[in-house]
Parts: C-alpha cells; sequence; structure tokens
C-alpha cells in the first residue's frame, strides 16, 4: 500500500476528508510542505483514493527520498 498526505485549505476540510479514509491520520503539515491551515491527513490507500473535494490543496505519494507530488488544486 502506498502512503499518501492531503493538505488542505481549511482546517474543517481535513476533518472531512478524514472520515472518508481508512487508517488516515490527521496531523501538523510536514515542514517540507505549504498548506493553508497547518493541517493534514495522512493515508494508506492502493490503486484509488478518497474522492477530492474543494478544500483540498495538494497530495502528495510519500517515497523514501521526500515526496512526490501527484496533485494540486492550481494545477486543475
Amino acid at each position: 500500500m502506498m502512503k499518501y498526505i492531503a493538505t488542505f485549505y481549511s482546517h474543517y476540510g481535513a476533518i472531512q476528508y478524514r472520515k472518508n479514509c481508512e487508517k488516515a491520520v490527521v496531523m501538523p503539515v510536514p515542514r517540507d510542505l505549504s498548506s493553508s491551515c497547518g493541517t493534514c491527513v495522512r493515508f494508506e490507500a492502493e490503486g484509488e483514493f478518497p474522492e477530492r473535494n474543494e478544500e483540498v490543496e495538494q497530495i502528495v505519494r510519500i517515497e523514501d527520498s521526500g515526496y512526490v507530488r501527484i496533485y494540486h488544486a492550481d494545477e486543475e
């Protein structure tokens, strides 16, 4: 299973997203990632992961070498 971090524009968005994830943790955003609200959700997923909502700022995959961005709201 792959590990991911989703960052959000608001704390409320993080809490709502967490409700749709299995084995997810709400936590402070790591220093290497920037976030509007300072709260992120770390989760595991195989294949597809929970649907994005308008509060999702970015989603990154956690790898040994660092973070790989797989989604950013500004790039849509």
